[in-house]
């Protein structure tokens, strides 16, 4: 279900046990020279759900992490799907993984960043279908 407030637009999915809803977190953060901007996402993902690797669905929040690196800078944008109760809980817990700053790969490299902002941002309508598929998952 689509829904327009105050023209953002809200997909919500109902179930018996549970309403979720897709939220979108925006970042920027500075890396190191020739870093990897997929260790971001890992970092939150395992924020999120504990590990590398997990059986789905994520337990928390499903998730999927954009990266836009440009020169040192990454532009992150987050899609999660959560209950409503538990959105700022998950944006806690981005912000602080990303405020860390740092994150030890499964390769032993350790993988460092600067958070320099974060904020919600606005679901897009080309992220609807997507979205809604976090929903459901």
């Amino acid at each position: 279900m689509t829904s327009r407030h105050g023209g953002l637009a809200r997909l919500t999915v109902r179930s018996v046990s549970m309403v979720r809803e897709a939220f979108v977190h925006d970042a920027v953060v500075a890396t190191q020279p020739g870093a990897s901007p997929e260790a971001l996402g890992g970092a939150i993902t395992i924020a999120l759900c504990g590990g590398w690797n997990h059986p789905p669905p994520c337990p928390l929040a499903p998730h999927y992490v954009t990266d836009f690196p440009v020169g040192e800078t990454v532009a992150l944008r987050v899609l999660f799907a959560t209950e409503p109760a538990n959105e700022q809980r998950v944006r806690s817990l981005i912000g602080e993984t990303l405020a860390a700053g740092q994150l030890t790969g499964p390769d032993g490299r350790v993988a460092t960043w600067q958070l320099l902002s974060a904020s919600p941002g606005t679901l897009r309508a080309d992220e609807e279908d997507h979205a809604a598929h976090l929903i459901a998952h």
